[in-house]
């Protein structure tokens, strides 16, 4: 505003100067009456014209091929709108062209970085408006191109109508902020310094953001304290982008206290605050707090959104309270207008489903996102072949990796680690190894869990050797292995038995500074004890308290369970002394490992407390626990508990195998209740449990003391099959079971069936049909089948001839006693026994063991 004597003066200017100024006459003005003196007061205003800088949308759709695009076309200042001289300039030059700001960017979109940007830059008009500078800038870094942004913005700083501005380097460390490009953010907000363009909030915001997303949090706080230092007051942006910096860091506790000192600056959290909160508790692990942050915020006003959810399902999945996310799933789905369930969502769902093991909901719940019209990202065809490769469904996981190609998207480094992980569970490691080599081919550099993926492959095969040389190849690349490596190779070794290549492997990662953890040390103490090695697993667990390492419930079970199996139960109660000392958390599988070696020392009321406590934990038994309790049950001859156990266990809905029904039978035979044991195989037929050699024996042990000869011959008849492979146990006992019943010629015949198999006989069976032929009188089979015994190479014992002797001069007179003492004097020549035959008695030590001793033995063998 400005007051001017000779208004006439600007009369010379075009009558359609935008810039003309209005005059104003004095008689308008307010204080005209207290200003005796006539002037006239002219406004110089400047009529802005919006049109060049408004958005229009044009839209492009193709039917036929079902494509649709969107694009919004920016005009800027074109050559009309440039000074005059410069329009003189350009209007004899055919090689400059009136584009608009649209049209330039996507020429430069269209060149590579190697191309003369700057050259198709200075055909453009447009460059000599000001104005369009800052425009230009915005529409190429909204593309995301960083390389054809520092090209513009490089070109543009040469210009001599350029002058800088903030909305400008705003625009550009936003940009370097989306690539991770920190150092060069920071060099930005320096320049701009120099070029004396003082920053605001929306820079500080920009360069807090950058360094958040590289994870230096620290810097970020100095920022802060610059801003403060600079007079800046922050905005709930800056506090957000700090708490954010601090959260994706998993400083959480940062995080929060940030979060605290906003609400006490008088800045209130929003939901995207709350969100951020939310999610720097679910990258620090803090499922639980996350839960309880969202139900403080339930409290207040701010409703939550899809993003709030999200997090929300994933604590849960990650706390194992599957049935709450799959709620609150269902919830988003029925109130979609505030919540609608987002890719994230109907991801987070696979990994629950892959999670609980339930891989047909899995693909249901990427049918559902499909048929919900959105359009799933590689990260869910990720999830889905994740879910397939934990299965080792290696087909189907195939069938969704073709399936990324077919939907336009390029498999990544996950896609090809889920494949290659399926083919090795699958037992596949050569075709795991063809997948591997398939992702190098397609440029895509393998990282350390590809590696490990591979090395896995081959050690969960067996191929150990191929799985060493992996780790190899792995360093040679320029990838070093990690801890995982280490467990992985160490769990390999327990499973080849392969007692040196653990110490190798240890020796390894000490000399590659690779520290052990938990899991490590669980690995390397769990593949002593398959070896058989305790005191050297002993030994690495003293190490690993002496290091400070502290075991959890997966160290325990190892050597609990390790014991047990090599019988060492008192050793195993030491390590659950020192396992109440530490007050671990007992798992399902610990709680099993504990009963079995209470039990085991015949300790039946600590196993039972036991038991009773890990129910009222909250830890349901599975079947080897309740199987676990039968068989302490049954040792200590309380086949009604047993029995009640059992009922117990159907009754939880969990389903008995063979195992249990072979320990409950045990229990019924000790107890004097074979009628129960052939009820109980009928329940297992009823439920399509096989019957296994231990199911057998007991049954024919039940059969044998009810004599019930028809259910003995079903039970011949059902093992007929596998005559080849029974246990020695099982033949013995049913051999003796028909014998005792007086079926001679059946038990004879069920001995032909056997030996025509092929199958070994040992001298065990053949005491037990010899005794059974002298019982009834057949004499004449019992020498045949001492011929039988040298034939096979097994040697008969002098009580079986003296058996027959003393039979032959009891029973059969002269003529057989000398046959039969020719034979026994033959059989000391080949023995080169000097027996004298006063001495009769004594030979009766060399005798067979009886057949009760037989069946303990047989009886051994089967629990065994």
């Amino acid at each position: 505003m400005a007051a001017l004597q000779h208004p006439q003066s600007f009369n010379l200017s075009h009558p359609n100067d935008p810039f003309k100024p209005k005059l104003y006459s004095p008689t308008s003005s307010k204080n005209s009456k207290h200003n005796p003196r006539k002037t006239q007061l002219v406004v110089c205003k400047k009529t802005t014209n919006e049109e060049p800088w408004k958005e229009k949308k044009l839209g492009f759709v193709d039917y036929d091929k079902g494509k649709h695009q969107l694009s919004v076309h920016v005009s800027g200042l074109r050559k009309n709108d440039i000074p005059k001289h410069y329009r003189l300039r350009v209007e004899s030059d055919r090689f400059q062209k009136d584009w608009t700001i649209s049209e330039v960017v996507q020429r430069i979109l269209k060149l590579n970085h190697w191309n003369d940007i700057e050259g198709l830059l200075n055909h453009w008009v447009g460059r000599f408006a000001r104005k369009n500078f800052p425009i230009l800038i915005r529409e190429i870094t909204q593309t995301g191109s960083l390389e054809h942004s520092v090209h513009i913005f490089r070109w543009m700083k040469h210009q001599k109508n350029y002058c800088s501005r903030i909305d400008i380097y705003n625009m550009m460390i936003r940009l370097h902020a989306r690539h991770n490009q920190t150092d060069q953010a920071r060099g930005l907000f320096f320049e701009m310094k120099e070029w004396r363009c003082k920053p605001n909030a929306e820079t500080y915001n920009a360069l807090i953001n950058a360094h958040g997303r590289a994870g230096q949090w620290r810097w970020a706080l100095n920022i802060m304290e610059d801003m403060l230092r600079a007079a800046i007051p922050p905005s709930r942006s800056t506090y957000n982008n700090l708490i954010n910096a601090c959260g994706s860091s998993g400083n959480w506790r940062e995080a929060l206290k940030v979060c605290k000192k906003m609400t006490e600056n008088g800045v209130g959290p929003d939901l995207v605050t709350h969100n951020i909160v939310l999610s720097a508790y679910k990258s620090g692990a803090q499922y639980s707090k996350a839960l309880s942050y969202f139900e403080l915020m339930k409290g207040t006003k701010i409703r939550p959104d899809t993003i709030t959810l999200n997090i929300v399902i994933y604590c849960l999945v990650k706390l194992g309270q599957y049935g709450e996310a799959i709620d609150i799933f269902n919830s988003m789905r029925e109130k979609r207008a505030e919540c609608r369930p987002d890719i994230v969502t109907f991801t987070s769902l696979i990994h629950l489903y892959s999670v609980c093991g339930q891989i047909e909901d899995c693909k249901a719940v990427f049918n559902s996102m499909l048929a919900e019209g959105l359009r799933p990202n590689i990260v869910s065809y990720n999830a889905l072949i994740g879910a397939y490769a934990s299965h080792g469904m290696s087909g189907k996981a195939l069938s969704v990796f073709n399936d990324i190609k077919l939907n336009g998207f390029r498999p990544d480094v996950v896609s090809y680690t889920s494949l290659l992980n399926a083919y090795g569970r699958a037992q596949n490691p050569e075709k795991a190894r063809e997948i591997f080599n398939l992702m190098k081919q397609n440029n895509w550099k393998p990282n350390v869990v590809s590696y490990n993926a591979l090395i896995d492959a081959y050690g969960s095969n067996g191929l150990l050797t191929e799985a060493v040389e992996v780790l190899r190849e792995m360093e040679q690349n320029g990838v070093q292995p990690n801890i995982v490596s280490i467990c992985i190779l160490l769990a390999a070794c327990g499973r080849c038995s392969q007692k040196v290549k653990i110490d190798s492997i240890l020796s390894a990662a000490k000399l590659r500074g690779i520290e052990l953890n938990t899991v490590a040390y669980n690995s390397a103490i769990g593949s002593y004890m398959n070896v058989g090695e305790y005191e050297k697993a002993l030994a690495l667990y003293r190490s690993m308290r002496k290091k400070k390492v502290k075991p959890d419930s997966v160290t325990y079970n190892v050597l609990i369970s390790g014991c047990c199996k090599m019988s060492k139960y008192n050793e195993a109660i030491e390590f659950i002394d020192e396992m109440m000392e530490l007050k671990v958390p007992l798992s399902k599988e610990l709680y099993s490992s504990v009963i079995c070696s209470y039990s085991k020392l015949g300790r039946l009321t600590e196993a039972e407390s036991m038991f009773t406590a890990m129910k009222m934990a909250g830890c349901c038994p599975d079947v080897i626990t309740y199987t676990t309790m039968i068989h302490a049950y049954s040792a200590a001859d309380n086949w009604e508990k047993a029995s009640a156990l059992f009922q117990e266990m159907e009754m939880n809905n969990v389903q008995p195998d063979i195992i249990a029904c072979s320990a409950l039978m045990r229990a019924f035979n000790k107890g004097c209740q074979p009628s129960k044991i052939l009820t109980l195989a009928e329940f297992m037929r009823d439920k399509k449990i096989p019957y296994s050699d231990a199911i057998f024996f007991e049954m024919v042990s039940a059969c044998s003391i009810l004599r019930d000869w028809r259910t003995t011959v079903n039970l011949i008849k059902m093992i007929e099959p596998s005559l080849p492979v029974i246990s020695v146990g099982l033949l013995n006992q049913l051999l003796h079971s028909i014998g005792k019943s007086g079926k001679i010629d059946t038990m004879m015949k069920l001995f032909y069936k056997i030996m025509a198999t092929g199958a070994e006989i040992s001298f065990s069976t053949y005491s037990i049909l010899l005794k059974n032929l002298l019982v009834a009188g057949n004499w004449r089979k019992y020498i045949e089948v001492l011929q039988w015994m040298e034939d096979a190479g097994i040697q008969p014992s002098i009580g079986m001839y003296r058996s027959i002797f003393s039979f032959a001069q009891k029973s059969s007179g002269a003529k057989y006693a000398a046959v039969i003492q020719e034979r026994i004097e033959s059989f000391k020549r080949k023995s080169s026994y000097q027996i004298s035959t006063s001495k009769l008695d004594d030979s009766l030590l060399l005798a067979p063991a009886s057949i009760d001793a037989i069946e303990a033995l047989n009886g051994n063998l089967i629990q065994v």
